[in-house]
């Protein structure tokens, strides 16, 4: 009799046992609700599809060096050989500048280049018009860190990689480093098992990847938002029956019709609490209707534009003359 109550709690433990093991997958992400749209709502998202996008001006920017500040790979690099974490963050940050369709992007291998940038002026015969900023930045983490959980029947296991990546934008003209920033990336994985049942979580290579393109997602955010907040400029290359002309054309998003002002800048003082130079507010001069353009490539292109209002400026003030896009 004892041995037919052994045989049937047995039996009992095989469904349990069943039961266990299925709590240990890790649940499927739930649904999001999405509350049904409106009459209302939907006429403003279909105006709101129709409304003319305003036009972006494209910023001229150059990618200098991307290092590797941590220890991940370097111990194992010979002399002379590159960082292929550093080479895969600057193609990613290359990649995801270029999609955000707001920067023409030159490539420079490291900050060597900045004099030759400085050195560029519309005084010289050159076909490349220097850029407005040069962006340089490191790798500051990578690190992988697995934790997990061990029972009597059960464990669990979670494997995350965090990264964060930093830039400088670097003045052109000043070598003055003008704005910082970081973007901050993780990725993850969890596996469990109960009494067998279940995943096994092995090393996965591809949480690097994936906790990389997410710190330079939110990075070139960061850097699309620091330009947005600062105007468009560009610079006089000359003069010609009274008509101006200056760097930027289709490619920098310029088009026939377009407006823009003339602004003298204001005196550069040092300031005695920072020691740093400030330059004080500009003057408008004029404004400037865009009626063509000049250059056959987006390193050589030009706009021609003719005085609407205000002063033609005289050729000994082009140097302290900046052409701006309009305030909106």
């Amino acid at each position: 009799m004892f041995g037919k109550f052994r045989l049937f709690g047995a039996l009992l433990s095989v469904p349990a046992l069943l039961v266990m093991a299925a709590c240990a997958s890790v649940a499927p992400p739930a649904e999001v609700y999405s509350a049904p749209i409106g009459a209302a709502e939907a006429r403003l998202a279909q105006e709101t599809a129709m409304r003319p996008v305003e036009p972006q001006l494209r910023t001229r920017i150059a990618l200098g060096r991307v290092s590797n500040a941590t220890r991940y790979g370097r111990a194992l690099l010979r002399p002379g050989e590159r960082d292929p974490l550093a080479d895969q963050v600057s193609d990613m940050l290359m990649a995801r500048l270029v999609a955000s369709d707001r920067f023409l992007i030159f490539e420079r291998s490291d900050l060597d280049l900045l004099e030759a940038e400085q050195a560029l002026t519309p005084s010289q015969e050159s076909s490349l018009v220097g850029v407005d900023a040069l962006v340089v930045g490191s790798v500051t983490e990578f690190g992988r860190r697995t934790e997990g959980q061990a029972g009597f029947l059960s464990s669990t296991m979670r494997q995350t990689v965090d990264a964060t990546v930093e830039i400088r934008l670097v003045s052109v003209d000043s070598g003055l480093a003008f704005f910082s920033g970081q973007g901050v990336g993780s990725a993850s994985n969890e596996a469990g098992e109960v009494a067998g049942f279940g995943s096994r979580a092995g090393y996965d290579a591809s949480l690097n990847d994936r906790a990389i393109a997410a710190a330079v997602d939110d990075l070139v955010n960061t850097i699309v938002s620091e330009f947005n907040d600062r105007p468009w400029r560009s610079d006089i290359l000359g003069a010609d029956d009274g008509v101006l002309f200056f760097a930027g054309g289709p490619a920098s998003g310029i088009a026939v019709g377009d407006r823009f002002k003339l602004e003298r800048r204001g005196n550069t003082v040092r300031s005695r609490q920072s020691g740093l130079p400030i330059t004080l507010p500009g003057e408008t001069i004029a404004q400037v209707e865009v009626v063509g353009f000049f250059g056959d490539t987006p390193l050589s292109e030009g706009a021609i534009a003719r005085v609407t209002s205000g002063t033609f400026p005289a050729e000994s003030t082009w140097s302290q003359i900046d052409v701006m896009e309009m305030d909106q």
